[in-house]
């Protein structure tokens, strides 16, 4: 019986570990190369360094998926009801013309940068994106303050937002 409850311990504090709030981003998602809409490379910690000082909603989003497509009218009322907030979508597309035609489609207003290896690569691990779309809040001082919200956890997004304006 004591074996059973300290492997189920350790499940559990394993399960919990693997889940917890990250309050910075990885050396690895800082030194990695997106692309910018003009096609330059530029390196996670410099779009970073762009928002200091300011709260910062990141969007991991595809215009191939549906929960992102079917998410973006939640995303403009967050938008239109925090209009201090600076939003920056990270696009898991694979092709920067798919890329560049969903923002145009659907009229996404930030700044955009597209991650050249998707979800599986190496920026989407460091980050540990495991669905879309994603949501990250960064406040003022650069601090995560929300490292995993999706589609469903715009109450919490909304929460957090109000807790650190």
């Amino acid at each position: 019986m004591k074996k059973l409850l300290c492997i189920l311990s350790a499940v559990i504090l394993n399960v919990s570990c693997s889940n917890a709030q990250k309050t910075e981003f990885s050396k690895e998602a800082l030194s990695e190369k997106l692309t910018a809409t003009d096609g330059s490379q530029v390196v996670f910690q410099d779009i970073l360094k762009k928002y200091e000082g300011k709260t910062l909603v990141i969007e991991a989003w595809a215009s191939w998926c549906s929960d992102c497509v079917k998410n973006i009218p939640k995303l403009k009322e967050l938008q239109a009801n925090n209009p201090d907030v600076t939003y920056l979508f990270l696009s898991m597309d694979k092709t920067s013309e798919k890329w560049l035609e969903g923002i145009k489609k659907h009229e996404l207003s930030g700044d955009h940068f597209l991650v050249k290896d998707g979800m599986k690569g190496t920026f989407g691990k460091a980050i540990d994106l495991d669905w879309i779309p994603r949501y990250i809040i960064v406040d003022k001082t650069g601090k995560i303050v929300l490292y995993r919200a999706i589609e469903t956890d715009f109450e919490k997004i909304n929460n957090t937002l109000k807790s650190i304006q």
